[in-house]
């Protein structure tokens, strides 16, 4: 199952850029959802999240049960570079993943049970736990770009 976590997290990239390379500027600004992000905001949420999460695994794997720092997901999908061209983010998605994946694939068992401290919740976050969280994160946010598809046609 981890491997197949570790594929979509790999993927995802690929499969993001091909679900929204050949979208215009106004396809890109609706909402996935009534209220929610626009898709254009989406792609760039999912860099910034995956950022995050990739710092977040290497200091699980450099320090001893470091405490993350949370980030407002909502205030920063509103700030002018998640309101931009999405190229900059489909880059850095490519990017990141890759170095991701790298590391993901070298992950001994006893690395994978590291944890980092998520201070909202006061809970222990494994990192074989947040391969699994963001595989799914992949997927749902995936999902909500081809949910789409049929409202563009």
């Amino acid at each position: 199952m981890l491997d197949e976590f570790i594929t979509d997290i790999s993927s995802f990239p690929v499969r993001l850029r091909n679900e929204v390379q050949h979208l215009n500027s106004e396809q890109l600004n609706i909402p996935y959802r009534p209220g929610g992000w626009t898709i254009r905001q989406l792609v760039h949420h999912c860099a910034d999240s995956h950022m995050n999460s990739l710092m977040r695994f290497k200091l699980a794997l450099t320090e001893d049960q470091p405490v993350i720092k949370p980030y407002f997901e909502d205030r920063w999908a509103e700030l002018p570079d998640s309101k931009m061209e999405i190229e900059p983010a489909l880059q850095i998605l490519e990017g990141l993943h890759a170095r991701w994946t790298t590391l993901l694939k070298s992950l001994t068992a006893e690395q994978l049970k590291k944890v980092f401290v998520h201070p909202e919740h006061g809970t222990e976050i494994s990192l074989e736990e947040n391969i699994a969280l963001y595989a799914w994160h992949c997927n749902h946010h995936l999902a909500h770009v081809v949910s789409l598809k049929p409202k563009k046609e």
